[in-house]
C-alpha cells in the first residue's frame, strides 16, 4: 500500500526513510468510462492499479457521467477525465485526487464539447489537450492547480487529430496517429504558446494506440490499422525530433482502441474487450509482459490516465530516494523562488543551517514564482501565493515540496485571495498566510491559513488590525506575529494572532522605525527581523527583536554585514539565517546566535543572487523536536 496521504509519526517516517521502504506518490494508473459490449452502454466506473508491482486493477470510484472517447490525464495531485461522449459529444472537466479512492467531481468545461479521444497530456502545471471531433480544432490549456474552465491555444492545430493521441515530457507536447490511418508525430513546446510541427514518423500508420512516457522517452503501443490491429510497439527520444524506433511487441494484437498509462519506470496498456493489461519497461527495449487483469473484459473505447508519467519528475514527488543523512527538524533551509538578474526563478536552494558552507540546488517549483510567502511543518516546506509572469502577475498558488529529499513541488491548493508581497508562518500543525498585495500598491487585511498534512485550499482566519504588504512574518509554536510593512506608507506596526484559534489580529507593539521588506525568523522564544526599506527610502543594516510570549515594542539586536531590503530569515531553536536581498541581488547568507545579540557574520553563499523569495527551514519557530 502505498504511503502517499497518509499523516506520519516522524519517527517512523525516518525509520522508513532509513530503512528505503518509503514509497512516493506518482504511481497510479487508472482506466476511466468506456463503452461496454455486447450492450454498447457508456460507463463511469474508474478502476485503478499501482505501477510499482504488477497485479490486477481495483475499484476507485465513478466519474460524474458515464461516457467514452474522452481523454485522461494528470500530475500528482489531481487526475482529469476530459471530455468525451455520453452519446452525445460533452464539455465536461472532471477531476480527483489519485491518492485516496473516491468518485470524481466537477472541475470545468472544455472550451469545446466533443470527443478528445486520448490527446492529452500534463506536465504537472498544465493538461495540454486537442479536440478529436475531426474538425482540425484547437488545442486548449487547462491549469492543473485551479479549478476552472480550459482556455484555447493562441495557434490553432493544424492537423486532423481524431483517434489521435497525446504524450510527452515536461517541456514537449506529441500527438501522434490519427484517422484515417496515419504514422505521422507532431510536437508543441508547453512553455510557448504556438503552432504545432512536424516531429517525425511512427513505424507504422495507425490510431486508437495506446501511451506511455518517462522524462525522456514516449512509447506507443498497439492500435488499430488498416486492416486489422497490431501489436507494435515503438518509441520515440522527446527531445530529439525524428522517426520512431521499433521497441518490442505487446503479448497479443488486442490493444485497438485502448489506453495507456506510465509512471517514471513502467508503461502499461489496457487492453480491448480482454481484461489484459500489458506492461514494459520504458528505459529498455523488448517485448511487453502479462501485468494483471482489470476487473471487467468488456470496455472499450476507454481513457487512461495516470500521476507520474510524461516527464514528472523521477518516482512522483520524490525524484530521488530519501538521504539517510537527513533527519526531520535538522535545520534543513529551501529558499523558494525569488528575483535574479535576467528574470525570475523557478529554483528551490538548500542549504543546512547548523554547518556552514554554500547552498546548493535541490529542485524546482511547479512554476516560476517571486515576491511569494512560506510556511512549514517539519516534513514539508509551502510557497504561499507570489507573481508569475508565466501564470499571472498575482497567483493564489500553494506549492508544497517535501525536506527529505530533493526534488520538485507540487500542487497542495490555493489561497482565498491571489497576491503577492505576502508574509507567512506556522505552528507544527497550520500554516498562516497574511498581509497580502492584491493589486499593484492595493493592501488587504485578510489572513487565512491552511492544515499543512492535508492536501486543499485555505480557510478564513481573521483580519488584520492595519491592511499592509511586503510585511515580515515570524512565529513560536504558539504565537505568530505580522510586522511592519506598507499601508502603502511604511508601517511601525506589529501585529499577533494565537495560530490554533481564528480571529483577528491584535496589537503587539511597534518596530524600532517604520519598515517594509524586511527579512522575518525566530525560535520559540524571540522574532527577529533584520534589514528592509525605511523611508527614504533607503536600505537599513538594523536587526531587532521581541520576545514572543510578551506583547512590546522591538529591541535592538545588532546590525546586518550590509544594507538590504527583500532579505528572507529562516532559523532553528539556536541559530538564525539571512540570505539574499537588494540592491543587486546579492547571494550573501549572514547569521546570528539567536539568544545572545550581535552583529551577523558570514555563513557561505546561494546558488545565484536573489530577493524577493521565500524561505522556511525544517525547525523555525520551535518546530524542532
Amino acid at each position: 500500500m502505498s504511503n502517499s496521504g497518509k499523516i506520519w509519526d516522524t519517527r517512523e517516517a525516518y525509520k522508513q526513510i532509513r530503512a528505503n521502504t518509503w514509497e512516493t506518490p506518482g504511481n497510479r494508473g487508472m482506466r476511466l468510462g468506456g463503452q461496454t459490449t455486447p450492450s454498447s452502454t457508456n460507463s463511469n466506473t474508474v478502476e485503478f492499479t499501482d505501477m510499482i508491482s504488477t497485479g490486477n486493477t481495483a475499484d476507485f470510484g465513478d466519474l460524474t457521467q458515464a461516457r467514452k472517447k474522452g481523454a485522461g490525464a494528470g500530475g500528482f495531485t489531481r487526475i482529469l477525465c476530459l471530455g468525451g461522449q455520453t452519446p452525445s459529444n460533452v464539455s465536461t472537466i472532471d477531476f480527483v485526487n489519485p491518492v485516496a479512492t473516491g468518485n470524481f467531481a466537477d472541475f470545468g468545461d472544455l472550451v469545446n464539447a466533443g470527443q478528445t479521444t486520448n490527446v492529452s497530456h500534463c506536465n504537472n502545471v498544465k493538461v495540454i489537450s486537442a479536440d478529436g471531433s475531426g474538425d482540425a480544432d484547437g488545442v486548449v490549456i487547462t491549469n492543473l492547480a485551479s479549478q476552472g474552465n480550459s482556455s484555447t491555444w493562441q495557434n490553432r492545430v493544424s492537423i486532423d487529430t481524431q483517434w489521435a493521441v497525446g504524450t510527452g515530457d515536461n517541456t514537449r507536447f506529441l500527438m501522434a496517429g490519427r484517422y484515417p490511418a496515419s504514422n505521422q508525430i507532431d510536437q508543441m513546446q508547453i512553455a510557448t504558446l504556438g503552432s504545432n510541427s512536424d516531429f517525425g514518423d511512427l513505424t507504422r500508420a495507425g490510431w486508437g494506440i495506446a501511451t506511455g512516457s518517462n522524462s525522456t522517452r514516449c512509447v506507443f503501443m498497439g492500435g488499430n490499422v488498416t486492416p486489422g490491429t497490431t501489436n507494435v510497439i515503438d518509441f520515440v527520444t522527446t527531445q530529439s525530433a525524428g522517426n520512431a524506433t521499433d521497441f518490442g511487441d505487446l503479448t497479443a494484437a488486442s490493444f485497438q482502441d485502448s489506453a495507456g498509462a506510465s509512471n517514471s519506470k513502467t508503461a502499461i496498456a489496457f487492453g480491448y474487450q480482454v481484461n489484459t493489461i500489458d506492461s514494459i519497461n520504458i528505459a529498455t527495449t523488448g517485448n511487453a509482459t502479462d501485468f494483471g487483469d482489470t476487473l471487467t473484459s468488456t470496455f472499450y473505447q476507454i481513457m487512461g490516465a495516470d500521476n507520474g508519467g510524461g516527464g514528472l519528475p523521477q518516482e512522483g514527488a520524490f525524484p530521488q530516494r530519501a538521504s539517510v543523512t537527513y533527519m526531520p527538524g535538522s535545520g534543513r533551509v529551501l529558499m523558494l523562488g525569488g528575483n535574479r538578474a535576467g528574470g525570475d526563478r523557478i529554483t528551490i536552494d538548500m542549504y543546512n543551517i547548523n554547518t556552514f558552507g554554500n547552498a546548493a540546488d535541490f529542485g524546482d517549483l511547479v512554476t516560476i514564482t517571486d515576491d511569494n510567502g512560506s510556511c512549514a511543518s517539519l516534513i514539508k516546506a509551502f510557497s504561499l501565493g507570489g507573481k508569475s509572469a508565466a501564470v499571472s502577475s498575482f497567483m493564489n498558488y500553494i506549492q508544497q515540496v517535501y525536506f527529505a529529499s530533493e526534488g520538485n513541488a507540487n500542487d497542495f491548493g490555493d489561497l482565498i485571495t491571489a497576491g503577492r508581497d505576502n508574509a507567512g508562518f506556522n505552528s507544527t500543525t497550520r500554516g498562516v498566510n497574511g498581509c497580502v498585495n492584491v493589486s499593484p500598491g492595493a493592501t488587504n487585511n485578510s489572513i487565512d491559513y491552511i492544515t499543512m498534512a492535508t492536501n486543499g485550499n485555505a480557510t478564513d482566519f481573521g483580519n488584520l488590525t492595519v491592511a499592509r504588504f511586503h510585511a515580515s512574518g515570524f512565529s513560536s509554536p504558539v504565537r505568530g506575529l505580522f510586522v511592519g510593512g506598507e499601508t502603502p506608507s511604511f508601517s511601525n506596526v506589529i501585529d499577533y494572532i494565537t495560530i490554533a484559534s481564528a480571529g483577528d489580529a491584535t496589537d503587539f507593539g511597534d518596530c524600532l522605525s517604520a519598515t517594509s521588506r524586511s527579512g522575518g525568523l525566530a525560535s520559540s522564544v524571540r522574532g527577529i527581523m533584520g534589514g528592509g526599506l525605511v523611508s527614504g527610502p533607503s536600505e537599513i543594516n538594523v536587526i531587532a527583536y521581541v520576545t514572543i510570549a510578551s506583547t512590546g515594542n522591538m529591541t535592538d539586536f545588532g546590525d546586518l554585514t550590509a544594507t538590504l531590503d527583500e532579505l528572507e530569515g529562516s532559523s532553528t531553536s539556536v541559530r538564525g539565517c539571512f540570505m539574499g536581498g537588494n540592491p543587486g541581488y546579492v547571494n550573501t547568507i549572514q547569521y546570528i546566535t539567536i539568544a545572545s545579540t550581535g552583529n551577523a557574520a558570514d555563513f557561505g553563499d546561494m546558488t545565484e543572487g536573489s530577493s524577493g523569495f521565500a524561505a522556511c527551514s525544517d525547525s523555525n519557530g520551535g518546530l524542532q523536536a
